[in-house]
């Protein structure tokens, strides 16, 4: 999937889908609850119409058909059903009419949503009009404990990626790594890598490696443009560890890294160069068996 993706025509593109997939009655049904919704500029009528579509869409057991849409890929990628595009659907055309009223309507959604609909509402955030309206809900999500509503906003999410600040990126990606999410679904690690972050990383490190615990090896991977001499002792750590996703990832680290010095320990072990340079070894690959 293309990192940092903005979609455009979201409302056709996403009706396309619903035609192909929805029964009449169903889509008559959603057509004209999103015109009563408009015209009378109700917000307890949007709130209910959000709920209430999985009660009055059928869940198909076969998979919904996309079509040739620029959207597949990441409806696939984020394993949508036709409830969640549903739901989306009605959010992105009352903005599209009247963004005026229902944008704080929209946002608010965080408050009244059950876990579920609050799952769709976060990873679909990208294609509403003008995603950046909704940072704060987005940032604010990060909070949670529960797992499924953390990775609607984190895993496989282009969003974090073009709206968070640095701060909330590093509390975005430290919380991933202490919850023991797969960090391999975060998406644009080293284009929002950053010197803050990359410190932070070897703290972490540190602190896990003296209370004798394991440090998932994907979470070194934002500090490979930042090597410094405290990194590169734990780059020394890592190449030399027992642990052979570590030996990987601490390769992988000093491969793209800048500083001669860890080029220099990189060259000890040839076996790993190899592996990165004819694309068996890379951080989707680090830790297959």
């Amino acid at each position: 999937m293309k990192r940092n993706m903005l979609f455009k025509n979201v409302s056709k593109q996403l009706f396309k889908i619903l035609e192909n997939n929805l029964a009449e009655d169903e889509k008559q049904w959603l057509l004209f609850k999103i015109n009563h919704i408009l015209e009378a500029e109700s917000t307890k009528d949007l709130y209910l119409t959000y709920s209430l579509i999985p009660s009055k869409i059928k869940l198909n057991e076969r998979p919904i058909t996309t079509g040739d849409t620029e959207l597949w890929e990441y409806l696939e990628t984020q394993k949508a059903t036709i409830h969640e595009l549903g739901r989306i659907y009605l959010l992105v055309r009352v903005l599209e009419e009247n963004a005026t009223f229902f944008k704080t309507k929209v946002a608010n959604i965080i408050q009244v949503a059950d876990k579920s609909e609050l799952e769709t509402f976060l990873k679909f955030l990208v294609l509403l009009p003008n995603p950046s309206d909704y940072k704060n809900q987005a940032v604010e999500a990060l909070r949670t404990n529960i797992a499924t509503v953390f990775d609607a906003i984190t895993m496989n999410n282009p969003y974090p990626a073009l709206y968070f600040n640095d701060q909330q990126w590093n509390q975005m990606y430290l919380k991933a790594a202490f919850m023991q999410q797969d960090l391999r679904q975060i998406l644009s690690v080293d284009e929002r890598a950053n010197a803050d972050l990359a410190r932070i990383i070897s703290d972490y490190g540190h602190e896990r490696w003296a209370a004798s615990r394991e440090v998932d090896p994907c979470f070194w991977r934002p500090v490979a443009k930042f090597i410094d001499d405290t990194l590169l002792m734990d780059m020394e750590r890592l190449l030399h560890s027992e642990n052979i996703a570590e030996n990987k990832a601490g390769a992988l680290c000093c491969y793209v890294s800048e500083n001669p010095k860890a080029k220099n320990m990189l060259a000890a072990f040839p076996q790993l160069v190899k592996n990165i340079e004819n694309g068996s070894l890379s951080w989707e690959t680090l830790t297959a068996s």
